[in-house]
């Protein structure tokens, strides 16, 4: 996965630094699995917007993406990696021996003609999908249900993965992402290895056209608003604005939003870290 810089030519190069896309082997999608992909703008069913600072952007046909990995006992054959706009991780296409063709999410070191295969009593290797309670401990794992059944629900974006810590009762323990450690089913399933494009976090755009080629419009700062439209507006000069805080007034830096309440709660061994 690596990143690519420009000579300073223009101004918009000078910082410029992505993807060297090196391990792209196709820049055609599989038809079969792309599904037409509407622009909201950030607004409702009324037209009014409910979201600020969306709008523009390249147009994008969504690829349709197996989170499941429910074809147990099948091997498929991977044909292509490929880039996918509608995520930071790369995706592949596989073919599986009975003549279906999927999307996955393409896991580090994932190569074209490896064989994958999901389900029980496989072998811990890249790519290959297990239930959690067949994971040798230690095991690097991105893809995670949270229910059975339900499909991936985390550490799905590029470069992120869970490490399973232990097994109680039921449960597996994994250590996410964030440095939670929580409490997940172990007949919920998970890939082996880590999410691709590991170098995601180190891109810079260069210049704001990137930005609106990605569908973001210009954010405004609320401490340069006046005090009738943000709480951390006004003042004369540059003004610091006050307590940090959202157009609705809710405080940010440390403020608690999540429920009390919350039932999954019961299944959070560690918070994350601040």
């Amino acid at each position: 996965m690596a990143l690519k810089k420009y000579k300073p030519t223009t101004p918009g190069q000078r910082f410029k630094i992505i993807s060297a896309f090196d391990e792209i082997t196709t820049d055609t999608p599989e038809k079969s699995l792309l599904a037409p992909q509407k622009k909201s703008g950030g607004r409702n069913g009324s037209g009014k917007m409910t979201v600020r600072n969306i709008g523009g952007g390249h147009k994008r046909k969504y690829r349709i993406i197996d989170f499941k990995r429910d074809k147990d006992g099948i091997p498929a054959i991977v044909k292509t990696i490929e880039y996918d706009p509608n995520r930071s991780a790369r995706i592949a296409l596989v073919n599986y021996v009975d003549g279906e063709k999927r999307y996955i999410v393409a896991p580090n070191g994932l190569k074209v003609g490896q064989e994958i295969v999901s389900g029980q009593g496989v072998a811990p290797n890249v790519g290959n999908t297990l239930l959690l309670s067949e994971v040798p401990f230690g095991t690097i794992i991105h893809n995670i249900e949270l229910r059975p059944g339900q499909g991936a629900k985390m550490a799905r974006s590029a470069g992120s993965y869970a490490q399973l810590m232990s097994r109680d009762g039921k449960y597996a323990i994994l250590k996410l992402p964030s440095g939670e450690t929580r409490m997940i089913l172990q007949t919920c399933r998970a890939t082996v290895g880590m999410c691709s494009n590991t170098d995601h976090n180190l891109e810079k755009s260069g210049k704001a056209g990137r930005s609106r080629w990605l569908g973001r419009r210009p954010r405004v700062r609320g401490v340069v608003m006046n005090p009738v439209d943000h709480p951390m507006g006004g003042g004369e000069g540059r003004a610091s604005g006050g307590h940090p805080r959202s157009r609705k007034g809710i405080p940010a830096k440390g403020y608690k939003t999540r429920s009390k309440k919350k039932s999954s709660s019961m299944f959070i061994v560690e918070r994350r870290k601040k």
